[in-house]
């Protein structure tokens, strides 16, 4: 599989829960990411997602739409530059690569762990995670997200927030590279069929478990 496959599931997992609707005023960024885990049970939005090499020299650039609805659903439609797409229906993930026309599938539980993405199914933000506000920086309020589990794929997360609304996300994985989420048009707390989250193996596809 496409070396493609693997940065967008680990920069997926580290950020999909994240993406939040304006909130109410808060003390700091840590209180809004806990509002976000308590308060936001469904959403829909677009992103823009770059990510940079270790050295910082080298750029990859995608966008696509999202959907999430707890526990443990959610969708990722990348449309540019290329079409690919990442599904969990409650049992398993599914990532579909159009222009391989191949399918790799884990259980929903293997898959996550206690990524961030855990989060948007239902994860414990206190258990698994150590929060902390870091310094006002472009404008921004940050909170940082560092796994307590040493096992995950990636190191820490930090969020930014502009005023009320959600404006950025920084994930840097166990390899050093960095992907930056960007979002918009969110809504939360949509009504989402369960059709959104079904996903049916394209005819011809090959399917790799892992």
């Amino acid at each position: 599989m496409k070396r493609r496959d693997g940065l967008r599931w680990a920069a997926w997992l580290a950020g999909a829960w994240i993406v939040a609707a304006p909130l109410a005023a808060r003390a700091d960024a840590v209180d809004a990411l806990k509002s976000f885990v308590q308060e936001v049970k469904t959403g829909r939005a677009t992103f823009t997602q770059t990510v940079t090499s270790p050295d910082g020299g080298k750029t990859k650039t995608s966008s696509g739409s999202f959907e999430f609805a707890r526990p443990d659903r959610f969708r990722f439609a990348y449309t540019k530059p290329f079409e690919q797409l990442i599904v969990a229906d409650g049992q398993k993930v599914w990532i579909y690569d159009a222009d391989l026309n191949q399918v790799s599938t884990r259980k929903f539980s293997q898959a996550l762990g206690t990524t961030p993405a855990a989060l948007l199914a239902g994860g414990d933000l206190a258990r698994d995670f150590d929060l902390a506000a870091l310094p006002t920086k472009d404008g921004l309020e940050w909170a940082q997200a560092t796994p307590k589990a040493k096992d995950g794929t990636f190191e820490s997360m930090r969020v930014g927030f502009r005023g009320k609304q959600l404006a950025a996300v920084e994930i840097v994985d166990n390899f050093a590279q960095r992907s930056r989420l960007t979002f918009g048009q969110f809504t939360a707390n949509v009504e989402l069929s369960p059709q959104t989250f079904k996903f049916t193996v394209p005819q011809g596809a090959d399917v790799l478990e892992q």
